[in-house]
């Protein structure tokens, strides 16, 4: 190796962290416009909006983690200057509490917020399954009735009717932590970390099964890609009872089949005998205002793997077939959840101060909205592009520019340094729907040349030579320069028309 080739410096290889992903302009804004829905849903509820940083202190996240198997206990930490550990949030549920607790007298009780933000967990990544996603937060803190549970679940059904999910393809799965406990405590296990991991083990039936569930709840279970994961230790006739709590909504029936199946699973607990109470008051509260079972159902199958949920417990799922990773016809599932957490709040405080909420997961949700054909971006996302052909005309062509954007419509000059193939080739690589084009014979006749890109791109499928588009000119029009805002604006009321 040459001295030159030894000093030569070594490119950086453009690379995503694991786990991680670039999202384009096109799910930026349908993601944008999913979010405005739930939010107007939110806001009809009487939520209002809150933000809170990225970091919190790693202590005001406490013990209640997502995946304390992997390192730094399931979130991403580091130290300030002044050695103090922070952590990127994992949720938007622990960062209100703490913000809950520093307000507490300010605020009015109950306080209901709603939050939108990135949360990050420092968990295996997988299919679908990132370390940065983003999530829609709706919380009442200060109500321990029942009925704010219920609330929660019907602002959700009402949020995915919202955009464009009809009933039948969604429901919203209503469970209570301490039903389960009132099993647990039935069958003698109350180790708080055998009861965690009881928690993840059911929380992962939707996605690997029952019987990779009762390894779980066993010793154990060695996956595909050879990584053993521990299990709960449970015995045979332990794992038969819990088993038996989690498919109690297998046979279907009403509300109120299942909580009478579930009133002989708790034998003599008080706990789990206040769970059923619980659940009795959100089925009274949902039948009264007319949300039937078809859109919030009873399912004991659903606990929820975060450690302080501490009484109902919610999935939102969406029940339409896709087709996985194996081909197999399987439902699309999960895209949000939540629970009471009635502890959280108290960690600050010492006092108890109750509180339920719900998370929508973004991302997943917007694939879900991608795949029925309603993740719709904002008409005329992307803007009309002014063209520069006579580099000594550019304030000429700024002039354009703003005339357009001053009637309200997206535009923009060409700033790179080619000419008019690259820069045509440009317009169509951004998605522009309208090119506006003008040259010294333009300029001299007092005209612009308007190219529709999108009526372009149809008739140029049609076109079988050079000579026939140079002939046809295809989408391309004519107007007076003092025409050029009106003459847009009738363009792009057109395609409007054409392409819905």
């Amino acid at each position: 190796m040459s001295k030159k080739q030894k000093n030569k410096p070594q490119r950086i290889k453009a690379r995503l962290p694991k786990g991680f992903r670039d999202i384009d302009a096109a799910e930026v804004a349908a993601t944008r416009e999913m979010l405005n829905t739930i939010r107007g849903v939110y806001e009809s509820y009487g939520f209002t909006a809150l933000e809170t940083p990225f970091i919190e202190y790693a202590d005001a996240l406490g013990k209640f983690l997502p995946d304390d198997d992997r390192p730094n206990e399931g979130v991403f930490s580091f130290q300030d200057e002044d050695e103090q550990w922070l952590s990127l949030r994992y949720d938007l549920t622990a960062p209100l509490a703490r913000h809950v607790a520093a307000n507490f007298d300010k605020l009015p009780k109950p306080f209901r917020s709603m939050r939108m933000g990135w949360v990050f967990r420092n968990e295996k990544p997988g299919p679908g399954r990132f370390r940065q996603f983003m999530q829609c937060d709706a919380d009442t803190v200060g109500s321990a009735s029942p009925l704010a549970d219920a609330e929660v679940c019907m602002m959700a059904a009402d949020a995915l009717e919202a955009l464009g999910i009809a009933r039948g393809d969604y429901v919203v799965r209503v469970n209570n932590r301490k039903i389960l406990d009132g099993v647990l405590q039935g069958i003698g296990q109350a180790d708080e970390r055998a009861r965690l991991t009881i928690l993840r083990a059911i929380d992962k039936l939707d996605r690997l099964g029952p019987d990779a569930v009762r390894q779980l709840l066993g010793e154990g279970r060695l996956d595909e890609s050879g990584d053993f994961t521990r299990g709960a230790g449970l015995d045979e006739e332990q794992i038969r009872q819990v088993m038996a709590f989690v498919e109690a909504g297998l046979e279907g029936g009403s509300r109120a089949d299942i909580l009478k199946r579930l009133e002989g699973l708790v034998g003599g607990s008080e706990t789990g005998r206040a769970g059923i109470d619980e659940l009795a008051e959100m089925a009274a509260f949902l039948d009264a205002v007319g949300y039937g079972q078809d859109r919030i159902a009873f399912d004991p199958s659903v606990v929820r793997g975060l450690d302080y949920y501490t009484g109902p417990v919610f999935e939102a799922e969406l029940t339409f077939q896709v087709t996985d990773e194996d081909g197999n016809k399987v439902r699309f599932g999960s895209v949000g959840g939540g629970g009471r957490y009635d502890d959280l709040v108290a960690r600050f405080t010492g006092q108890p101060v109750p509180a339920t909420g719900f998370s929508v997961g973004v991302s997943r949700l917007h694939a879900a909205l991608r795949h029925l054909g309603r993740a719709h971006a904002p008409a005329q996302h992307a803007p009309v592009v002014v063209l520069v052909l006579d580099r000594d005309q550019v304030a000429d062509y700024w002039r354009m520019v703003e005339e357009l954007r001053a009637a309200g419509i997206a535009a923009e000059m060409y700033m790179g340094t080619s000419g008019l193939k690259a820069q045509m080739k440009y317009a169509d690589r951004r998605g522009a729907p309208i090119a506006v084009i003008v040259g010294e014979e333009e300029r001299q006749k007092g005209e612009v040349q308007l190219k529709d890109l999108i009526e372009g791109r149809r008739k140029a499928a049609a076109i079988a030579s050079r000579a026939e588009w140079v002939e046809s000119r295809p989408a391309q029009i004519a107007a007076p320069r003092e025409t050029l805002v009106q003459t847009v604006r009738d363009m792009l009321a057109a395609q409007a028309r054409e392409q819905g």
